[in-house]
Order: C-alpha cells, then sequence, then structure tokens
C-alpha cells in the first residue's frame, strides 16, 4: 500500500530569499575567479615587461566589471529558474489537490 503523502502548497515569498542567495553566491564566486586569473595574468604581464605588478588593474578593471556582469546574469537567470520552478510546484499542488 502507497502512503498518502501530500505535499504542501509552494509559497511565493521563498522566491526572492532564493533569488538574491544564489545572486550573491554566483556573482562571489564569479568575483573571485575572475580577481585570480587576473591577478595571475597581471603577475605574468608585469614579469615579462620587467616591472612591478599593479593590483589595482587586476581589482578594477577586470574583476570588478566581472563581478557585475555576472551577478546581474545570475540574477536573471535565476529569477526565471524560480518563477518557472514555483508555477510548476503550484500547477502541480493544484492537480494533487483534485485528485
Amino acid at each position: 500500500m502507497v502512503p498518502d503523502i501530500r505535499s504542501r502548497r509552494p509559497h511565493w515569498y521563498g522566491i526572492p530569499l532564493r533569488v538574491l542567495l544564489m545572486t550573491f553566491l554566483g556573482t562571489l564566486v564569479c568575483f573571485a575567479i575572475s580577481l585570480l586569473l587576473a591577478i595571475i595574468g597581471t603577475v605574468i604581464v608585469a614579469s615579462m615587461r620587467g616591472t612591478h605588478p599593479d593590483m589595482r588593474t587586476a581589482y578594477r578593471s577586470i574583476a570588478l566589471p566581472a563581478g557585475v556582469t555576472a551577478g546581474a546574469v545570475v540574477f536573471v537567470l535565476s529569477l526565471v529558474m524560480e518563477v518557472r520552478h514555483y508555477r510548476q510546484n503550484q500547477a502541480l499542488s493544484t492537480i494533487e489537490k483534485i485528485s
């Protein structure tokens, strides 16, 4: 015999929290990776030129714009996915309630 397990109805107020959390984590990861690659590139270019590396370039010109751009992309994609997931769960919950 199959147990009668009811799923709870989805709530809309969970969407902004998950979207902001995923946006923050995605931005942080992208900023960190782009900063690491920018520092490595800056050190390589500075050693080839025989000068001291200027880390301000890595932060200001490379990592910050990459992090902001990735944050915007992650925000939009996360928002679309969460709304789609919410609507799908809402439809499944309605079907389950009917049956």
